[in-house]
């Protein structure tokens, strides 16, 4: 854990700024490309101190709102305002946050000490408070010891933190985070995610972070603005938007789940509206056991099997046709067990409580339900 005296340093605040207002605010924001909207009328607000994520697919508009909030682009339209100020014409140097990018643009003839320092070096702070401060920050990353090595000495999560402490010496109020732990191993990434989260934690600065990993986004986040065709869908709790997707869309990319309509959604809950479940809340029985009141069930053929280990996935089809996907820990099933249960008729049961009504009007005929 990082010191007092490093935290409060690095939280040292402008005198004259807005202590009431929240961190990043966007009122209308419009970037406009020729004729294409990257985002296409946002407002937000993030309060001081949050770990907020822009989450969405490639072309969503959430790293063009991110590259505004930092000023690397302007927008078309729209205001972006920092603790209660408004910044929309300002150059990045003008503004109070830093970016970390995903590449980390270290300079690999510099050791770690002086790559951390480099900022203040630029700003011409004295070298005793460039290195006081160097070492503070790589204190608050947990790399304390590690000034003297250069950056190609380091493994790739290292040098993340390194990319991190670079941000942090510079004490902004806000930290921008552009994927940055994209070009990471799959178990790193899943380690420096808790890291990450940690390291926000004890510094208390906002923290407003880009991903296209759903994983990420609800690991780390303590609020997700849901971004699709240039526009948020949805903002809340990682578990607000898991459990209480607001589309099919969010239903589709924040995990994964099932989206029913039309005569098999009928067939199930007695209406046409579509319908999500997740794969997780489905619990496979007997054909033909009881069902209780509160449930909801739907019979069908296990069609295909897939082991994963952990989990199993089982593809089920549905006697009024499409398809539900199910997802059980291997608590008590060995692979030969799972594998057995394909070509098995099947009952599927599932609280009422978990099927979720989506907007959207219904149409969908039994062939075209979506998995």
């Amino acid at each position: 854990m990082a010191s007092t005296d490093s935290r409060s340093r690095l939280q040292q605040q402008p005198p004259d700024a807005s202590t009431d207002a929240p961190a990043v605010s966007l009122r209308g924001v419009r970037k406009t490309y020729g004729e294409v909207d990257a985002v296409a009328g946002v407002d937000l607000d993030v309060t001081d101190g949050e770990f907020f994520t822009l989450l969405g697919p490639s072309g969503s508009g959430k790293t063009t709102t991110l590259r505004m909030i930092a000023g690397f682009e302007l927008p078309t339209e729209g205001t972006v305002l920092l603790h209660g100020s408004d910044v929309s014409r300002l150059p990045p140097y003008a503004r109070d946050v830093n970016t970390v990018f995903q590449d980390y643009a270290l300079f690999p003839h510099m050791n770690v000490g002086d790559n951390v320092a480099y900022g203040l070096m630029v700003k011409r702070v004295r070298k005793r408070e460039r290195r006081e401060r160097a070492a503070d920050a790589l204190r608050m990353v947990r790399l304390e010891g590690f000034e003297k090595r250069k950056p190609s000495q380091l493994s790739g999560g290292q040098r993340q933190r390194v990319a991190l402490a670079r941000a942090l010496v510079n004490r902004p109020r806000v930290l921008l985070l552009d994927e940055p732990l994209g070009a990471l191993d799959l178990k790193l990434r899943e380690e420096m995610q808790i890291e990450l989260k940690s390291i926000q934690r004890d510094v208390g600065i906002t923290f407003i972070f880009v991903t296209h990993d759903q994983d990420e986004a609800l690991t780390m986040s303590d609020r997700i603005a849901v971004f699709n065709q240039g526009r948020i869908e949805q903002i809340g709790t990682p578990a607000e938007v898991y459990e209480h997707p607001a589309s099919a869309f969010i239903a589709g990319f924040v995990g994964t789940s099932n989206l029913l309509e039309g005569p098999v959604a009928e067939a199930i809950t007695g209406s046409q509206d579509r319908i999500t479940i997740r794969p997780e809340k489905i619990r496979i029985e007997p054909s033909g056991s009881a069902v209780g009141p509160d449930e909801c069930s739907a019979d069908g053929t296990i069609r295909d099997v897939v082991y994963l280990g952990i989990t199993t996935r089982y593809i089920v089809s549905l006697d009024h046709g499409g398809e539900l996907v199910v997802v059980q820990q291997n608590l008590s099933t060995s692979s030969m067990e799972a594998l057995a249960a394909k070509g098995r008729s099947v009952r599927l049961v599932w609280s009422r409580q978990f099927t979720r009504t989506l907007e959207g009007s219904a149409g969908m005929t039994n062939q075209e339900v979506t998995v």
